[in-house]
């Protein structure tokens, strides 16, 4: 992070009237009626997923993901290999952000695609559906985004830099730690019920909230989860075997992991990115609040597509417009911004690229609320 964009993030901040027009979310913001009622007339015309755009996007990314990491393992070691690693980490990322539009899109909309995607992506990536279904929904609801309820919210423009480099850090770690839950945690806790109750509630969620304690599942989607987790831990046993009997070697264990963490490491940038993180009192914030406190990189900066796909790179959009399809946010977005309809409270949540997110989010830990020392 180069000291002109903090400067840039800092003077915004100051002033509130600088090139993006921001304010800080730690005020209170009361609901915006004119972007509001824009989105949700957005909403009605643009809620249908495209089959094609899914299923096309989807087996695409997976044929990208599994040929490059097929060339990795083959290769030498060199930077053809290393070429291929990074081009294999990047699909696999792109195929692994599937698991957001999952939480959001109606299966009959979509029949068969939680399937193929869990097949193609989420259990192979030790990652299935279930640790992402019923707590997204979760993050989005109005009266628990940003509380002590948010399974994916942490304070951390209150934390300090340290804490930022350390969230990011810590996710190298995701490989070992889902090969430890599935291959080892999930059959032991077969025969525990106290291990059982503490997997289900610490350990099964894609959440960043140490506080959050998942509910067991019911009804349909209990069997569900058991199904994909029984895949899972099959799965991960059946790599814990081939290393142990020698059929992945050390360069192919190697590759593996450096391509599953570089997938994690990416994936906590952009988490990151996707908020500001100001709302340190944990009260409940209006939906509008909830849209200033989260962040769009729209066109014209190009690498969002790389490290926010499948939609990411419009997150703030996203959660006034849930429901709307990943591939139709764009459209959405020069829509509002276009013919003015989300007034200028729409903007203030469009940032030109990554490098002014970070620095922005780093500006308000050395900002002290209002009527409270600096942090």
């Amino acid at each position: 992070m180069q000291a002109a964009d903090v400067h840039l993030a800092e003077a915004t901040l100051r002033t509130n009237s600088g090139p993006l027009g921001r304010s800080s979310p730690r005020k209170a913001v009361g609901e915006d009626k004119q972007l509001l009622l824009a989105a949700a007339q957005a909403a009605r015309e643009f809620s249908r997923p495209n089959a094609l755009i899914y299923w096309g996007d989807l087996l695409a990314t997976a044929i990208v993901a599994y040929g490059a990491f097929a060339g990795a393992l083959l290769l030498p070691f060199g930077m053809a290999a290393l070429a291929l690693c990074v081009v294999a980490a990047l699909a696999f990322y792109r195929g692994l952000s599937f698991i957001h539009e999952l939480t959001h899109i109606r299966r009959d909309r979509l029949p068969g695609f939680a399937a193929v995607w869990n097949l193609l992506i989420g259990v192979p990536l030790l990652t299935p559906g279930f640790m992402y279904d019923d707590v997204h929904t979760r993050h989005h609801a109005k009266t628990s985004y940003g509380t002590i309820r948010d399974p994916e919210y942490l304070p951390l423009a209150s934390k300090g830099r340290t804490a930022l480099l350390v969230f990011v850090c810590v996710s190298a770690l995701a490989p070992a730690g889902l090969l430890l839950r599935f291959a080892v945690l999930t059959p032991l806790s077969l025969f525990s019920p106290v291990l059982r109750k503490l997997v289900v509630e610490r350990f099964s969620a894609l959440a960043i909230n140490p506080a959050f304690r998942r509910p067991a599942p019911t009804g349909a989607f209990r069997r569900e989860w058991l199904f994909q987790e029984t895949a899972a831990g099959a799965w991960a046993i059946a790599i814990v075997a081939m290393v142990a009997g020698g059929l992945i070697g050390p360069h192919s264990l190697l590759v593996a992991l450096g391509i599953g963490s570089s997938v994690a490491v990416i994936n906590q940038v952009r988490t990151l990115a996707a908020h500001l993180w100001d709302n340190e009192t944990g009260e409940p914030m209006s939906l509008t609040a909830q849209y200033l406190d989260s962040v769009n990189v729209p066109p014209p900066a190009t690498l969002p597509a790389l490290w926010a796909p499948v939609g990411l790179r419009y997150h703030a959009l996203h959660h006034l417009l849930p429901s709307v399809p990943y591939h139709a946010l764009g459209a959405v977005h020069r829509r509002l911004t276009s013919a003015g309809g989300g007034g200028d409270t729409l903007r203030r949540a469009d940032y030109p690229g990554l490098r002014l997110v970070i620095a922005t989010i780093a500006a308000r830990i050395e900002q002290p609320p209002p009527g409270g020392p600096g942090k």
